[in-house]
């Protein structure tokens, strides 16, 4: 007679849900957007260097603003880690105050709008260059942007806005 022991193991069977198991073969890796909230206050403090009460100070000046739960808990996005990262830089090695970094915070914001911009009028100058001689006339819209016309529309003959129906 054999002595009692552990009862023999079972085979293991996949945990893996349906979704997992028909997905196509890959890498396994997923894309994150740099924008997503993921990273709760102390994740996010982890990963920059600092203390939890240094991202509070810093929500409170307005320097990083992570989004919030419905339960007002902060959630701070991979971006918002990047640039937790780059005020202590800022302000340990380059010994930068924090003034000066929201300076720096906001001409930095301004650049990359005034990037989004130019790209934007390279894009219309492009299609400019592109469109048939003659054709090249601009437009303004309501919201005071410039965009290129299409070519069957005159300067003489500009279309006409929508009417709203009379009231009953």
């Amino acid at each position: 007679m054999t002595p009692p022991g552990p009862a023999p193991r079972k085979r293991a069977t996949s945990r893996r849900s349906r979704a997992q198991r028909d997905a196509p073969p890959g890498d396994g890796l997923q894309v994150i957007d740099s924008d997503a909230p993921i990273f709760v206050i102390s994740v996010a403090a982890q990963l920059a260097g600092l203390h939890p009460q240094t991202l509070r100070t810093y929500d409170r000046m307005g320097l990083v603003s992570p989004r919030r739960t419905s339960g007002r808990g902060r959630r701070y996005s991979p971006r918002d880690v990047a640039k937790l990262r780059l005020i202590q830089r800022l302000s340990t090695d380059e010994g930068i105050n924090l003034q000066g970094i929201r300076r720096i915070l906001d001409l930095q914001a301004e650049i990359d709008i005034l990037r989004e911009q130019l790209e934007h009028v390279t894009e219309l100058l492009r299609q400019a260059h592109a469109a048939p001689a003659g054709s090249r006339v601009f437009a303004a819209d309501q919201a005071g942007g410039v965009r290129l016309a299409p070519a069957q529309q005159s300067r003489r003959h500009p279309p006409q806005p929508p009417r709203a129906l009379p009231a009953r």
